[in-house]
């Protein structure tokens, strides 16, 4: 079985994890419909559309 021959420091190993941890912000484009932004492959939630058909049913809030 493998053995370490060193130490490996915290440096080091802080180094490696830390690779990993990096989290990106969701890609947004714009809805071609509304031009609101909504995430990638998802019925935008402002108007109910998805490649340009009416997916979902978005009830209109009244306006006095």
């Amino acid at each position: 079985m493998a053995v370490p021959k060193h130490k490996t420091s915290k440096q080091r190993t802080h180094t490696r994890r830390s690779a990993n941890r990096n989290i990106d912000a969701p890609t947004l484009v714009a809805c071609p419909k509304c031009g609101e932004m909504i995430p990638t492959h998802r019925a935008c939630s402002h108007c109910g559309y998805y490649k340009g058909e009416s997916i979902i049913q978005i009830k209109q809030d009244k306006e006095d």
